[in-house]
């Protein structure tokens, strides 16, 4: 038991990289306004079924690029003023774009239409990106799926602000990760009370659990820096923790890490922080 032990908490340096990766994944629900004004005087407002074809063809493209990892092909498309939700700059998203795809050489992207509209002079889409990378040697044998809700406004062909809406990203390596299931309310009101409960659900049998649980504020900073995690051995099959929200609004990351003999999984979602 004691070896176990010891394997589990050489694998936690691990960890600081796994956290880093999830905070790293940006969305690219992108659309071209030019491209698709005039089926914006067809219909203003339209769901994924009946979106125009120039919008469902450029996020093809906008996905292309961004599963070859060609950082620039996807930034032409947003504008020098762009304001993202999280405090990124067109620099920032850069580097954790750059960094991010380092570690996952092979992530496949995918975009689907949800909604959009027209405002003014401007075009307003929500879509929902599914990201996805298989384990390799070089990214120290992690898989990635991930899905991002997110809320793009364009001017002029170009993004000039994007909100990420909702996020989930699932996070795993070894033979047999933790099958886990999070229970985490997707918004809350400033103040109150939430039950985070992370549950390991397929028998344990002999292995023993590490785990914890981690809230952070969203920051442009944190997708940049790794965050350090101390775990705990577990008692129980799984994380059952009572969190309490901020007095102000905002969006925090809430992540379970959780680590077997023969894995580990790490699922982080975004909790919204509203006013009552």
């Amino acid at each position: 038991m004691n070896k176990t032990i010891l394997f589990l908490l050489k694998r936690q340096n691990r960890l600081s990289t796994a956290i880093a990766l999830i905070l790293s994944i940006c969305s690219f629900g992108i659309v071209n306004h030019w491209q698709y004004a005039r089926a914006v005087e067809v219909a203003q407002s339209n769901n994924t079924q009946n979106a125009p074809a120039a919008v469902t063809n450029l996020l093809a493209q906008i996905d292309a690029a961004a599963s070859k990892g060609d950082a620039k092909a996807v930034l032409q498309y947003y504008s020098p003023s762009f304001v993202h939700s999280d405090g990124l700059t067109r620099q920032t998203m850069e580097k954790a774009l750059v960094t991010f795809w380092k570690r996952h050489p092979n992530v496949r992207y995918s975009t689907q239409v949800q909604s959009w509209k027209s405002e003014g002079n401007a075009i307003v889409a929500e879509t929902v990106t599914n990201i996805s990378a298989s384990p390799s040697a070089s990214n120290s044998n992690l898989a990635l799926n991930s899905t991002i809700r997110s809320r793009q406004r364009i001017v002029g062909g170009a993004i000039t602000r994007q909100d990420i809406v909702s996020e989930r990203t699932v996070l795993t390596s070894g033979n047999k990760p933790p099958q886990v299931d999070v229970k985490l309310p997707q918004q809350v009101k400033v103040g109150q009370q939430y039950n985070f409960d992370a549950i390991v659900e397929e028998p344990l049998g002999d292995d023993l659990l590490l785990g914890a649980a981690l809230e952070e504020p969203i920051q442009a900073s944190k997708y940049l820096n790794p965050t350090n995690v101390d775990l705990q051995l577990l008692n129980s099959g799984g994380l059952f923790k009572i969190g309490r929200a901020p007095a102000t609004p905002g969006s925090r990351w809430i992540s379970a890490v959780i680590m077997r003999g023969n894995g580990m999984t790490v699922v982080t979602q975004r909790l919204q922080v509203v006013r009552k």
